[in-house]
Formats: C-alpha cells, structure tokens, sequence
C-alpha cells in the first residue's frame, strides 16, 4: 500500500529546475482546455451554468460535447462564466483579433 502525501510536500522535494518545468506543463494545460474542462476549473456545475443561461443541465451537457457550433452561442457559454470571446487568427508572420463577431451575441434582451 502507498502511502498519500501532500503534494506541497512532494513539491518541496522538487528541484527548482523540476519545479519550473511542472510550472510549464501546468500553463500549457491551462492554455487547452476542453469547454467541460474549462467550466470545471472555473469551479462551476453543468446546473449553475444552466441556471445563468436559463436553460437546463442537459443542454450545457450536449453544448460542451459539441465540435462545432455558433459563434454567439459560445459567445454566451463563455460569458456566463465571467469571460469574453476573442476570435483570433494566427498566422506564420502574426495574429489577427477578427472583428466581425464582437456585436454577436451582444444584443439586449
């Protein structure tokens, strides 16, 4: 049987060149994030996201398995956790915010 222990005290004996790679891995983690993924580490339930969106748990559900959807329906995914929605295009000489999406999603209701 192994014994737990906290990580603090397994990141103690981490050497400072270890520590800085595991702080590496873990930004890139954050950077790719599944919409399931990111709702969790935003320490929010399928129902809380539902409730703010003002529909059911089943919905969020079938929204975070989709590979494809409207810009202004992730628009509101990702606004009803606290963010906002940048569409950017990346390019071997640059990047690109595009515009043509900001008022989607954005009309009074």
């Amino acid at each position: 049987m192994t014994q737990r222990k906290p990580f603090q005290t397994l990141r103690d004996r981490m050497t400072p060149k270890q520590r800085a790679n595991a702080e590496l891995k873990a930004a890139a983690m954050r950077e790719d994030m599944t919409l399931a993924e990111l709702r969790q580490a935003r320490l929010l339930t399928q129902e809380s996201l539902g409730e703010t969106l003002h529909v059911g748990q089943t919905s969020i559900a079938k929204m975070e398995k989709r590979a494809d959807m409207y810009v202004s329906n992730l628009r509101r995914f990702i606004h009803a956790m606290g963010g906002e929605l940048e569409i950017v295009a990346r390019f071997p000489d640059g990047t690109v915010k595009i515009s043509n999406f900001s008022e989607l999603g954005q009309r009074p209701r």
